[in-house]
């Protein structure tokens, strides 16, 4: 028994009850408190305890107030039951006192779990060896030393963590004895002790697998299946579990009939080993080849398919560790994700030469494919009968895996709906690879290299056109060709389909196609053959959308911009920016939008097509109406935000009638820059509402935005957009009679005319604008439409009339209290007083003009007010200094994107170092500016440019080039019909005659 003493010694037992025996004599250890204590000292081995410790072991939180007290007559008590003959004085050799602790000096062998670890370690050491007869002899000794439940009769923390553990550890060295049974053929003899067992711990997963294959090598493979039901449906509802992925493969092993799962025999001592036998005959599994037929015509696709076969072929020198080389292509429906996989795929076969499966998921069908049911097709093809392959999917899938171990096999997924459908069906060993398509992005498919597919290059689309309609009727009309494919948005599906018409009627013309393709309502009509239909397949990505995906995908392409932000989605769909983006993002995730930059969201064309046809067969035409002027209103407030910090001080911004919040700006740099970012989608939205607006209520807000974006005619880069969409809106405020929209828009356009220098008509719309203001007190154009006709005047060199208008602007803007207008009216007026030979007035007005810009913060009037200045400046002859301001606002307007400044401020710094005779730096901004005329298509800052830079040249003694550049000047002002061309016939008649030489063009001094 545990208790068994050795001669004239101690023996302790905590396998069962806490014990103590002296010479086989039991000894009384007293209350369980008692026997507690002396527990926690006999596991601690020797090692010193702190009565804390033994308190919080024993008591834990409910510790008496005295407990301390407690445990030291717990502590006498126990040396008078251990050491009764020990004289009381001297110091006690087993239960010692060290320091303010205590300690249990134990001999090797008188405590039964000492006993208990040696005997499992001698079991390990043997079966080490090979010795398993003796290493189950060892384990089964050391296992009889329990006497039920460990610790029984000790109370507290201590001893309950305890108990626990020592449990565990018997059950895990009863698995291990379980195993070398096993091994040593003993399956007959354990199968009722691991019933026994299960039955006991019916969760342990080691347990019921030895139970399994104990009774598969009983030949009763009945009920070794049966186990593992009973076990998953016993780990289900006590934990919500599937088996491990040991107990499962396991299962599938018994059902593959696994001839390794086999006893083995080993020799008992003595015995010869058996006669060797002849290896069992292995099975030769079939060779899959279930790949679609290449596709004969595939065209193009070069790139992505030598990077999809590189990735396929690091299968080759793939480890363990970094899995089965994986790549998810994405793309929208009729890209050619599944031509491009299944070309790949048959291009790889050399890699693979265990065979290819491939497998049709339907994700995007109301019938998609199970993954358990591509498990079976798979199973099947790889040789598994029928009536052996299990019904559950993580069975069939672990199966699966086992099968593809060691073979090299390429999976093709074709269709797949999401991970969830996809990773069961993915091999497990790294000589495999797997290809899937999806429209979505399988983003949370483990270590898959993400493919997303794009459009056809305009060639490759031409090539897959020319292929299908036959290329000589393709190659005799190659413009017309190149239109269809661009109105197919070169996507090949619906390239293919266009061509697949045109082949069958012999009588069509490739430009007959154009027309027909032309009409965005007919369009995607167009593209249908046979059962191939672009819009059918468009329906499949968009019937998988949920409700609030479906409404975006709608209400987004209502907007005829090229593209949208996040921001302008948000107002259009109604929305928080935060939850606008999970939706957008979600639609880029379903390859229905595009993100082509950071914030930024476009369609493909077609599809486009697509969601504007669902939207009018969905959204009544009120919902529509108000998400055009969500839309506006969300440009018209951050166009607002711009021209406010633009033109600080200005009464515009204060005036407009803004509904809704936008975008907010924290420079001059930023609000231009965005207004630049946004043109192209805000012009479109002002010419869709001026397009279909029936009430001057409907108008206003376009108008208005186009007055809100006057930073960004100054930027240059949208002249021509001004004009479109400025007379747009004017002709739509005629028609409906809305004098509002229309003061606004001849302001704008009147811009537009003056940047052109077209004076005369400039002159014509401000007057009228002025006229309105006047006739309706609309007063938030007055102030500006005064100054500007001011400048147009002035520039007309009617410099009295000028002034005249600058009063009356200075007028306004006092009686209204605006410092920044009457700081402008000054700057702009001191150019007026040179021009009628008053150099104290201009400098005057213009240092007016700085202080009362730098006095109220202006940045963007100081700038303005510098630039007049140092007109002034160098006009008098105080070249430095004009220096100087000119440099200051340069910087400005260069970090602003306001070009149309930095051109006339480089052509003003030309002329001071002319003036001064520093004609290299005259030359150099000269050049700067004519570079900045050019880029955003500014004729007339061309001229002037062209003038500084001839007179620059001049100066240099380079006449040539210098008449060159006078003689265009003259040709572009007089296209123009400016003054200054005859101030250049003047100078070109004065100028030294010079023979043209080949490469001294305007163009060579610029690329120099």
């Amino acid at each position: 028994m545990a208790g068994q003493s050795v001669e004239g010694g101690l023996r302790f037992a905590v396998l069962g009850p806490v014990r103590a025996w002296r010479d086989g004599r039991e000894l009384d250890l007293g209350t369980p408190l008692q026997r507690s204590i002396l527990g926690m000292l006999l596991l601690r081995e020797g090692h010193a305890v702190t009565p804390n410790e033994v308190i919080d072991a024993v008591w834990g939180e409910d510790a008496p107030p005295r407990a301390l007290g407690a445990l030291r007559t717990y502590v006498s008590r126990l040396r008078t039951v251990l050491e009764p003959d020990r004289p009381a004085r001297s110091r006690p050799e087993l239960l010692t006192s060290i320091g303010r602790g205590y300690a249990l000096r134990l001999s090797d062998h008188s405590l039964d779990l000492t006993g208990f670890e040696r005997g499992v370690q001698e079991a390990e050491t043997a079966r080490r060896a090979g010795r398993l007869a003796e290493a189950a002899r060892a384990l089964r000794g050391a296992l009889a030393l329990f006497e039920g439940e460990p610790l029984a009769g000790a109370v507290g923390p201590y001893a309950e963590h305890q108990r626990d553990r020592l449990i565990e550890r018997r059950i895990t060295v009863i698995e291990t004895l379980m195993d070398v049974d096993l091994e040593l053929g003993n399956h007959a003899k354990v199968v009722s002790e691991l019933i026994a067992l299960t039955a006991d711990h019916p969760l342990r997963e080691r347990l019921r697998a030895q139970l399994m294959l104990a009774y598969y090598r009983c030949g009763r493979q009945g009920d070794a299946l049966n186990v593992f039901t009973e076990t998953r449906e016993a780990l289900i509802d006590e934990l919500g579990i599937e088996p491990g992925p040991e107990l499962a493969a396991l299962h599938q092993r018994i059902l593959a009939a696994d001839p390794t799962l086999a006893a083995v025999h080993v020799p008992a001592a003595g015995e010869e080993p058996p006669d060797a036998e002849e290896p069992p005959p292995t099975i030769e599994l079939p060779r899959p080849a279930q790949l679609p037929a290449a596709v004969n015509d595939f065209t193009g696709r070069r790139e992505p398919a030598v990077r999809l076969r590189s990735m396929l072929s690091s299968q080759s020198t793939q480890s363990s560790s970094e899995g089965v080389p994986l790549v998810a292509i994405s793309g929208i429906g009729g890209v050619g994700k599944t031509a491009l996989a299944v070309h790949v795929a048959h291009a790889a076969d050399d890699l693979f030469p265990d065979g290819q499966l491939y497998a049709d998921l339907r994700g995007f069908t109301d019938e998609a494919t199970a993954p358990e049911s591509a498990l079976g097709g798979f199973l099947r093809a790889l040789g598994i009968p029928p009536d052996v392959i299990p019904d559950g999917l993580q069975e069939r899938s672990a199966l699966y895996r086992s099968i593809l171990a060691d073979r090299r096999i390429l999976v093709l997924l074709d269709n797949a709906r999401d991970a969830e459908q996809v990773s069961p069906l993915l091999p497990g060993s790294p000589g495999c690879a797997a290809i899937v398509t999806s429209r979505v992005k399988l983003a949370d498919l483990p270590s898959a290299k993400l493919v997303d597919l794009d459009v056809m290059e305009p060639d490759e689309a031409l090539s897959l056109f020319s292929s299908v309609a036959g290329p000589e009727r393709v190659a005799a009309e190659h413009g017309a060709a190149m239109d269809v494919v661009a109105a197919c948005g070169f996507l090949p599906l619906a390239v293919r389909i266009v061509a697949a018409r045109l082949a069958a009627r012999p009588s069509w013309t490739v430009a007959s196609l154009v027309p027909r393709l032309a009409d965005e309502q007919r369009r995607l009509d167009e593209m249908r053959v046979g059962n191939l239909a672009v819009e059918a397949t468009f329906a499949l990505g968009y019937g998988q959308l949920e409700a609030a995906q479906a409404r975006a995908f709608r209400l987004l392409s209502l907007p005829n911009g090229p593209d949208i932000s996040s921001g302008a989605a948000a107002a259009v769909l109604s929305m928080g920016a935060f939850e606008a983006e999970e939706v957008l993002e979600s639609l880029v995730d379903a390859s229905l939008l595009e993100a082509h930059a950071p914030g930024r969201y476009r369609f493909h064309d077609l599809l486009k097509l697509f969601a504007r046809r669902a939207l009018d067969r969905t959204e009544r035409p009120q919902a529509r109406t108000l998400a055009l002027r969500r839309l506006l209103g969300f440009y018209l407030a951050s166009a607002q935000s711009a021209h406010r910090l633009a033109y600080e001080g200005s009464m515009i911004p204060d005036n407009l009638v803004v509904v809704g919040n936008g975008r907010t700006f924290g420079s001059v740099d930023e609000a231009v820059a965005w207004l630049i970012s946004e043109g192209d989608s805000l012009f479109a939205t002002i010419n869709q509402a001026a397009a279909a607006v029936r009430t001057a209520e409907q108008l206003l807000p376009a108008a208005d935005l186009l007055v809100a974006m006057e930073p960004l005619l100054e930027s240059g880069t949208h002249t021509r957009e001004f004009d479109q969409s400025t007379r747009a809106v004017l002709a739509a405020a005629q028609g409906a009679g809305d004098q509002a929209g229309e003061l606004r828009a001849r302001y704008v356009l009147g811009r537009v005319l003056f940047a052109g220098n077209r004076l005369k008509e400039a002159e014509d719309h401000f007057r009228t604008v002025y006229d309105l203001s006047q006739a309706r007190t609309d007063e938030i154009l007055t102030g500006e439409v005064l100054n500007a006709l001011a400048v147009v005047v002035g520039r007309q060199r009617r410099h009295t009339e000028a002034l005249s208008w600058y009063d009356a602007a200075m007028r306004f803007y006092r009686e209204n209290g605006v410092p920044a207008g009457e700081a402008l009216v000054l700057s702009y007026s001191a150019r007026e007083h040179l021009g009628l030979g008053h150099p104290e007035d201009a400098i005057a007005a213009a240092e007016k003009g700085l202080a009362i810009f730098t006095e109220i913060g202006s940045g963007a009037g100081t700038a303005r007010a510098r630039y007049h200045l140092g007109i002034v400046l160098s006009r008098v002859g105080r070249l430095t200094e004009a220096v100087h301001h000119h440099a200051e606002c340069l910087a400005f307007f260069r970090a602003s994107k306001q070009r149309v400044w930095e051109q006339r401020v480089c052509s003003r710094l030309a002329e001071t170092f002319i003036a001064a005779e520093r004609y290299p730096d005259a030359v150099r901004h000269a050049e700067q500016a004519l570079v900045v005329s050019r880029e955003i298509g500014h004729p007339y800052g061309e001229a002037l440019s062209l003038t500084v830079l001839g007179k620059a040249l001049r100066g240099l003694g380079d006449a040539t080039r210098s008449v060159d550049c006078l003689r265009r000047a003259f040709e572009i002002f007089g296209r123009l019909g400016a003054p200054e061309a005859g101030d250049l016939k003047a100078l070109l008649d004065d100028a030294p005659v010079a023979e043209p030489v080949a490469g001294t063009a305007v163009e060579s001094v610029v690329e120099s």
